[in-house]
């Protein structure tokens, strides 16, 4: 077999003849993951990392036919790792800044004041709004839905005049704006490493269309809110059972617990390293653990590799009839917490490095190109691209690293700066999963929430008018950000750089 360099394994030296793949041809790896994901992932509820392995495998055969060797496709796979391993150490550190939040305070404490503010003249709204926050604080949709969105289920099924569907398309369209704007999400940080973006680059770029879509979500839920004749305080019960436990768990210094908050905010505005700006954050909110929460050294370091339990709370510490939802919100974090996250994406890009090792990647990207004419058509194809993954293969993290690995070479290639790319990819996976019931986030959504999938769909705006908006942007050129010169020049450049090296015949 012929390595990078036209030296067989064994030693020798020998020629193989490279040819390029057809359309159809370079197609096939994609269709059979689609098949391995579609019966073996979805049907068979097999793990997704074996399936994607074995897709690794059909176009590493494909690529050996055409003539590659072993060698250059472990290269082209190494290559494609190394190029967004600073993004995803910033996963292990963002695993790190929530579990850090979590025992110093800081999550907690924005939690406690979210739900102060229920009311139920505006509930749906309340819902959305506070469902948001907790979101872009925690980083988690499933988290956020499944505590503080369970509460607000409560409220409502406490009051006569209510529609639950509403409540829970107030919070789904809330948990994933959060999802998607927040710096402890790992989706956003993958995203954001998919397209070699700077992941606060990438969230600017995405307030384009999730703000708009937030707005109109905001109205929607304030009109159907109006004349609602909300009574009965049952649901509301459950709210100060959360909050009353919260307060005895945490002591409220506020400005000490915003301090870590505000780092993140600031270094995002001036635009500091991502990395230095997050261990900053953590070191003052482990420091707020210790001196403010009494937490033990040991469980501040506990907290930022394994996250924070509320068993540290210590023996015989009771949260009340809250306990088991207490929990669900503060059990969460630790650096241990993205490992599932960088598993899956390394056999991703195993695939996607396999798949341009054989040309495939290159004759797709090419092809999509003569198709779309414009930039409004490219942002369409990648929204498409980005819906048929999510439905085919039920995987947010797929969704977002196969897209966005087989789309940036065109979005470079035609002056398009790739945090365009990464929005659209979002857009269309991360936001638009929560809306198709045969999904693991549509069926988590309905069976914590009690709503059926297609019952909220309809009032879960958000997740559905950001690909309306990313199309508009896309064919006005609003939003749109192009490349520089300077920029197109350099990226071409490491788009070269991560190419084959040429075997010869």
């Amino acid at each position: 077999m012929k390595s990078k360099g036209g030296k067989e394994n064994d030693g020798t030296t020998k020629s193989r003849v490279v040819k390029a793949p057809s359309l159809a041809l370079a197609l096939t790896p994609i269709g059979a993951m689609a098949v391995f994901m579609g019966v073996g992932a979805i049907w068979l509820e097999l793990p997704a990392e074996p399936m994607l392995i074995l897709a690794a495998v059909v176009a590493a055969v494909i690529a050996y036919m055409l003539g590659h060797g072993y060698d250059e496709m472990l290269q082209t796979i190494a290559e494609k790792i190394a190029g967004i391993m600073p993004a995803l150490l910033i996963l292990i550190v963002v695993g790190m800044l929530i579990g850090s939040w979590m025992i110093g305070g800081t999550i907690p404490m924005l939690v406690y004041f979210g739900l102060k503010i229920v009311s139920p003249q505006f509930l749906y709204l309340t819902a959305l709004l506070v469902t948001a926050i907790t979101s872009v604080c925690t980083g988690t949709s499933w988290g956020s839905a499944g505590t503080i969105g369970v509460a607000f289920m409560g409220v409502a099924l406490g009051m006569d005049g209510v529609n639950p569907a509403i409540v829970a398309g107030a919070v789904v369209s809330g948990a994933y704006f959060g999802d998607k704007l927040s710096p402890l999400s790992g989706d956003t940080n993958l995203a954001a490493a998919i397209t070699h973006v700077d992941v606060f680059t990438h969230m600017r770029h995405l307030l384009w269309t999730t703000l708009p879509s937030l707005i109109v979500a905001a109205i929607v839920m304030f009109i159907a809110g109006r004349g609602v004749d909300a009574t009965g305080t049952g649901g509301i019960d459950k709210v100060a059972e959360m909050n009353g436990a919260l307060s005895r768990a945490f002591t409220w210094n506020i400005v000490m617990l915003l301090i870590p908050l505000l780092i993140i905010l600031v270094g995002s505005v001036w635009k500091k390293p991502t990395i230095p700006v997050m261990l900053l954050s953590s070191a003052v909110a482990m420091f707020n653990a210790v001196v403010i929460q009494h937490f033990s050294v040991t469980n501040a370091f506990t907290s930022i590799v394994g996250g924070f339990d509320t068993t540290m709370l210590g023996k015989g510490f009771d949260l009340g009839p809250a306990a088991a939802d207490i929990t669900k919100l503060l059990d969460r974090g630790g650096m241990q917490s993205m490992m599932s996250t960088l598993l899956i994406a390394f056999c991703a890009l195993s695939f996607a490095g396999v798949l341009s090792a054989s040309g495939a990647l290159n004759k797709i990207v090419m092809s999509l190109l003569k198709i779309s004419k414009s930039t409004g058509s490219l942002i369409v194809i990648t929204l498409l691209t980005g819906i048929l993954t999510i439905s085919t293969t039920c995987n947010g993290q797929v969704s977002l690293l196969l897209p966005g690995e087989l789309l940036r070479p065109a979005y470079i290639k035609r002056g398009l700066h790739p945090c365009n790319l990464g929005r659209s990819i979002e857009d269309s996976g991360t936001i638009f999963e929560p809306i198709l019931p045969w999904t693991a986030a549509g069926a988590y959504m309905a069976a914590t929430l009690g709503v059926p999938t297609l019952s909220y769909m309809p009032w879960a705006t958000l997740c559905w008018t950001g690909v309306i908006f990313a199309t508009i942007w896309g064919y006005t050129g609003i939003g749109i950000r192009r490349l520089t010169p300077k920029e197109q020049k350099d990226m071409l450049a490491e788009l070269d750089r991560e190419k084959p090296v040429a075997v010869s015949a």
